[in-house]
């Protein structure tokens, strides 16, 4: 059994991606005090991961790489058994891809889940975070969701991270398994996959493209920089109580025609470069979460969004050499996240 007092040493799951490579970094770096004792890398290098991602702390004695994935269980039981905690960010997470075909939403979120439930359960490992979405909700109205809303999710992506959290609190209660789960609102940042919609704005905008605009615009998501979603997660691993749900919520919540008016803006084109796209099947009007629970263990947005969004854009202005290589040259770009 791991000493709990020890500094932990922390399996990261899909951490060459776009949020859980920011979870390292900031983990891994100087900012962040001691760190963990070690610090530990699973990703398959789908299209979403991607090495460089990981460069600015390759030299960090702490960090290792491991290429794999998350469904081998004989690769998963070496590692658990030599962690004491993991964060589980290594998901399938494009919804339109997922209307397309669920099946990789099916094997990696629900199969992977319970491959490194059972790997985290014959190990004893110390805790198990998981990264969920708020997209497991469905739909709302008005008002907000509490973390006690029952999830209606709508897509197939929501609905294998449904199926993925609901396994692994079922974990906690069947096992003792110590589970924290997180369901995170819309993230943006630095390192995005341009398939998203505010790198997908932001890349083709920059290149002179056209932007797609989902139906009518009135669809609403609030908006998280992924610097406070990381803040939300460290809260939740080193302060939070097994068993129990966190939402971590940006408190920014903005219609998508409001959000492409700001991009459009902040990269110096007009609304002549916006047409208008189909919705997509089954396409939820609104999300929100209620962020209540988790203020109690000492979270609160610190980006102003006009700040995040600004940092965002000049972040991909001074690294196409990053984003160019993900997008076709020429292409018009035309679905969103």
């Amino acid at each position: 059994m791991p000493d709990a007092l020890a500094p932990a040493r922390v399996l990261v799951t899909g951490g060459a991606g776009f949020i859980g490579s920011h979870y390292v970094r900031t983990l891994l770096g100087a900012a962040h005090g001691a760190g963990p004792a070690r610090l530990t890398v699973l990703d398959k290098l789908t299209y979403a991961g991607n090495p460089a991602n990981l460069d600015a702390v390759r030299a960090d004695p702490r960090f290792t790489f491991v290429h794999g994935d998350i469904c081998d269980p004989a690769l998963v039981g070496r590692l658990m058994a030599s962690h004491d905690e993991v964060v589980h960010f290594a998901a399938e997470s494009h919804v339109d891809r997922s209307i397309r075909d669920a099946s990789a939403f099916v094997t990696t979120n629900v199969t992977g889940t319970q491959t490194l439930l059972d790997a985290a359960v014959q190990h004893h490992v110390r805790s198990f975070v998981h990264i969920s979405t708020d997209e497991v909700y469905g739909s709302i109205e008005s008002g907000s969701w509490p973390e006690t809303d029952p999830l209606h999710p709508n897509s197939p992506y929501a609905g294998t991270k449904a199926a993925g959290e609901l396994l692994a609190l079922a974990y906690h209660r069947t096992h003792g398994l110590d589970v924290r789960v997180t369901r995170c609102s819309n993230n943006y940042g630095y390192y995005h996959h341009p398939e998203k919609v505010i790198p997908r704005f932001i890349t083709n905008l920059l290149r002179g493209l056209p932007v797609p605009l989902y139906g009518d615009g009135s669809h609403i998501r609030d908006w998280l920089h992924i610097d406070d979603h990381v803040q939300g997660i460290e809260l939740v691993r080193t302060r939070g109580a097994a068993g129990e749900a966190y939402n971590v919520g940006g408190g920014t919540e903005l219609s998508n025609r409001e959000l492409a008016g700001l991009l459009l803006k902040e990269c110096g084109a007009s609304w002549t470069s916006v047409v208008r796209v189909a919705d997509r099947p089954g396409h939820d009007r609104r999300y929100s979460v209620d962020c209540t629970k988790i203020a109690r263990l000492g979270y609160r947005p610190r980006r102003t969004f006009a700040e995040g969004l600004a940092d965002t854009v000049a972040w991909y202005r001074t690294h196409r050499e990053w984003w160019e290589p993900l997008v076709e040259h020429g292409a018009s770009g035309l679905v969103p996240a």
